[in-house]
């Protein structure tokens, strides 16, 4: 033991700030150590590249005839994208809102009358409803029908007879000009 009090507690006092420093390094280390091993997990979430270059597809509606259908792809999934005739605006913005399951009125669905943009997948169980070849039966309503399990639905989308709950989804788009769109 030391011979003056003031000595030891220096000595102590010493050996507590190399431990603190000391501690606090260790768990700074630490700290990086972990980020950087959990960085390629939190990277792995992001989407995938080819993911992202889907994320938006633009389509030319020049060559579309009033009254013809095409279906293109965005984000894996069918997108109808149907050049409505006057007797098919007509028809949609006939129908009586309050008996539809899913309630939604022809302007809610659509930006411009003439064109209609909708996911083309059933609402029931997700198949591909038929309607955009000619040819195609398009059910009861005019605008397509799910052979599986009988969902029929209108010129706008809107599911009108059969198991399928809801409308066709309309996806995210915006016309880029009178001839052009972007979905997503």
């Amino acid at each position: 033991m030391p011979d003056h009090p003031e000595t030891a507690l220096a000595a102590a006092t010493s050996l507590l700030a190399r431990r603190d420093v000391l501690v606090y390094g260790s768990t700074a280390l630490g700290a990086v150590g972990a980020a950087l091993a959990a960085w390629p997990l939190i990277d792995s979430m992001n989407p995938a590249a080819d993911t992202l270059a889907m994320a938006t597809t633009e389509v030319d509606l020049a060559g579309i005839a009033v009254g013809q259908a095409i279906t293109v792809t965005w984000q894996g999934k069918p997108v109808f994208i149907r050049h409505r005739t006057g007797e098919e605006i007509a028809k949609a913005e006939a129908v009586d809102v309050s008996t539809l399951r899913d309630p939604q009125t022809d302007a809610e669905r659509v930006q411009r009358p003439e064109w209609l943009v909708a996911v083309g997948i059933c609402t029931h169980l997700g198949c591909i409803p038929l309607g955009q070849k000619p040819g195609d039966p398009r059910g009861d309503y005019d605008g397509w029908f799910c052979p599986c399990h009988g969902s029929h639905y209108d010129t706008a989308g809107r599911a009108r007879k059969g198991p399928a709950p809801l409308n066709l989804a309309v996806p995210p788009y915006a016309f880029l000009d009178d001839a052009r769109v972007r979905i997503g």
